[in-house]
């Protein structure tokens, strides 16, 4: 299983196999083939080097000698290059930031991660949009994007499949999606995707047997296939949650997306009526259109800004719409095959499964189970086949937030909590906690694994760990 999962990931990966290009490393999965790599470490065991770095919530990026992270200081967003034998700081440069755009409290101007392609690096700012730079730091080319209707901050990653750059940027109005040439900077394709409202999740990439490559960007209430080279889409599946934060994992023939979103646990649902009827019942003054004053539901006006999308001091149509489908969707983790043409929904969908879901993590296929590590230190094992709990349990002495995604290297499983403690599990349908370090600072990014080594992020450091340093 472990040789199957390998070569779907290969299959699917823009680039050279083994290196941590890109959030969660291979296509996002959070799967490194490496051996060899510590389960015992911490601040003052098995550390290579330890780098002070200014904040950011970004995971490092990996080329075969340098690293490359973004980071915030005072009023100023950073790209910064470390050396990756040393550790030392390269060099850093100031992207512009004509804008400073509203943040959800857990959020960082720096919280999408860069991605490389072995060389240069392009990073994405919500207070920007997208620069690139070489590995000298010279900038190559910036394309200013936004800015971006999310009152929670942009969180999607860019990533690259060849010579094209992908970035997604769903927000509650003027969603989109594009895909750039690396070289240029040069737009190939854009297109909108207004019927999606915010969303964090960060795209991947499929090549099925009988036709050319594909996107896959899991957003509110629907996952969506597009071809790489036209933007075209391609098919779709429904009834996901209204807020995508993890991005979805793959096992190859499956996709597993995750989403949980506030007041969309199963049982929280409720009807609201149509567009139509709430116009002609509440409408006073015939302008087609609902002002906050015309509403004779308390409730209503409370979710003003759940409903007002635009901000444009009225609630259209498309807002009204918006709003009766986030109250009738479900939170989730939904398991699908892959491919097919249009609506795959009936068709696709394996299983559902609704408890005990993590908010921002994102899910880990490793060996045929499916994992989800959620606030309080608890995870859960999915059977990936038919999504039974195999096991749910706490992470011994690891209590707390999550926002770090798990990862899973040399037959182990590493989580992080938010409070900077570090689970080693043995993985399997009776995982179990090897060893909990702690690394004394608070830790947000995702882990990045290469050649023997590991590197975590903290809100303070940058730190490189080996077996034997």
């Amino acid at each position: 299983m472990r040789v199957f999962a390998t070569i779907a990931f290969c299959f699917a990966m823009p680039l050279f196999a083994g290196e941590w290009t890109q959030f969660r490393g291979p296509n996002s999965s959070g799967v490194s083939d490496e051996k060899n790599i510590p389960d015992d470490f911490g601040p003052s065991k098995n550390l290579v080097w330890k780098t002070a770095l200014p904040p950011g919530h970004s995971s490092p990026v990996l080329t075969k000698t340098q690293i490359y992270v973004t980071a915030y200081e005072g009023d100023k967003i950073l790209v910064i290059a470390l050396d990756r034998a040393s550790g030392r700081v390269l060099w850093r440069r100031d992207a512009p930031r004509p804008r400073k755009e509203g943040l959800h409290k857990a959020s960082t101007p720096a919280s999408p991660s860069a991605v490389t392609d072995g060389a240069n690096v392009y990073a994405f700012f919500t207070d920007f949009g997208l620069i690139s730079y070489g590995p000298d730091g010279n900038e190559l080319w910036r394309m200013a994007l936004g800015p971006f209707n999310n009152p929670m901050g942009m969180g999607s990653s860019p990533i690259l499949t060849g010579n094209t750059l992908i970035l997604n940027c769903d927000s509650e109005s003027g969603s989109f999606m594009l895909a750039i040439d690396k070289k240029t900077g040069k737009t190939k394709w854009r297109i909108a995707r207004e019927e999606f409202t915010r969303g964090f999740s960060t795209p991947l990439l499929w090549k099925p047997k009988d036709g050319p490559q594909q996107v896959l960007i899991a957003g509110s209430l629907k996952l969506m296939a597009y071809e790489v080279e036209t933007g075209k889409p391609v098919w779709w599946i429904n009834n996901l949650t209204w807020q995508l934060k993890p991005t979805p994992v793959m096992d190859g023939e499956n996709i597993y997306v995750l989403g949980w979103a506030g007041e969309s646990d199963m049982g929280q649902q409720e009807d609201v009526p149509d567009f139509a009827e709430v116009i002609k019942q509440w409408d006073t003054n015939k302008d087609g259109v609902l002002q906050k004053s015309e509403i004779q539901n308390p409730k209503l006006t409370k979710d003003w800004s759940a409903m007002d999308l635009d901000r444009d001091g009225v609630v259209n149509e498309r807002d009204w719409k918006m709003y009766q489908a986030r109250r009738k969707a479900v939170n989730a983790v939904v398991a699908a095959k892959l491919g097919g043409k249009g609506d795959m929904t009936e068709k696709s969908v394996l299983w559902r499964y609704y408890k005990s879901l993590p908010n921002v993590p994102s899910p880990l296929y490793y060996d045929g189970v499916v994992y989800l590590v959620k606030e309080g230190g608890i995870m859960t094992a999915l059977d990936s086949k038919s999504g039974k709990v195999l096991k749910q349990g706490r992470l011994t002495g690891a209590p707390g937030d999550y926002f770090s995604s798990p990862v899973a290297v040399d037959g182990k499983i590493i989580t992080i909590s938010h409070e900077g403690k570090i689970s080693i599990v043995k993985p399997g349908a009776e995982w179990e906690t090897i060893r909990v370090m702690e690394m004394g600072e608070d830790v947000n990014a995702t882990p990045a694994i290469s050649d023997g080594k590991l590197y975590i992020r903290t809100h303070q450091h940058l730190y490189c760990f080996a077996k034997g340093a």
